[in-house]
């Protein structure tokens, strides 16, 4: 049983483990995604997204802590710079794991692709276009009014009657008296004979 066992080891000694995500981590901040397994994806979010909030405060203190735990100055720079641009508005939840369909050959791990969620185009602009077309649902009831009172009991508000907008009168088109087109005749023939009844 592993009951309480937080942490997955992945069959390393912690000095090994530490390296590996620490290679990892750099490799996904300049890349922006990283293909692996997925045991190695979760061990890698729970490694990499502290040093992602941590880059949203640009001190010299969250600086050295970064490069202490990462030991590469261009992953460094391109977190500080570019990356913590991109995740400034973003409460958590930094990084994306997609699963891959097939399996290691070897092993027959399951593999997965472990980015970062600004960086993803394609679903950035799938979201956006669902943004643009926003939808409001029409409720079926009334609407509560504000309730009156401390005893919280609620009165209906009554609008007064708004005076009636001035009627503008206009006179309706004339109608065009139609014509009768036998078989044997024209059109300017039957209206002829239509003009000489009316006069």
């Amino acid at each position: 049983m592993r009951h309480g066992k937080t942490l997955n080891h992945l069959g390393r000694t912690a000095a090994h483990r530490n390296s590996m995500l620490s290679n990892m981590a750099s490799s996904l901040i300049m890349y922006k995604r990283v293909s692996t397994t997925v045991a190695k994806a979760k061990a890698l979010r729970k490694f990499v997204e502290p040093l992602l909030t941590k880059a949203k405060s640009d001190t010299t203190h969250a600086r050295r802590m970064v490069f202490a735990t990462l030991q590469n100055k261009e992953s460094l720079k391109e977190l500080f710079g570019d990356v913590a641009a991109k995740i400034a508005n973003r409460p958590g939840g930094y990084t994306r794991i997609i699963k891959l369909s097939e399996n290691r050959l070897g092993d027959n791990a399951e593999l997965c692709i472990i980015e970062l969620v600004d960086y993803n185009e394609t679903l950035l602009e799938a979201k956006n276009a669902g943004e643009a077309k926003t939808t409001t649902r029409r409720s079926r009831g009334r609407k509560k009014s504000a309730t009156a009172g401390e005893g919280g009991s609620s009165a209906e508000v009554v609008s007064e009657p708004t005076a009636a907008a001035p009627v503008v009168a206009t006179a309706a088109p004339e109608d065009t008296p139609t014509t009768t087109v036998k078989e044997d005749e024209t059109r300017d023939e039957a209206k002829a004979k239509d003009e000489e009844a009316a006069s």
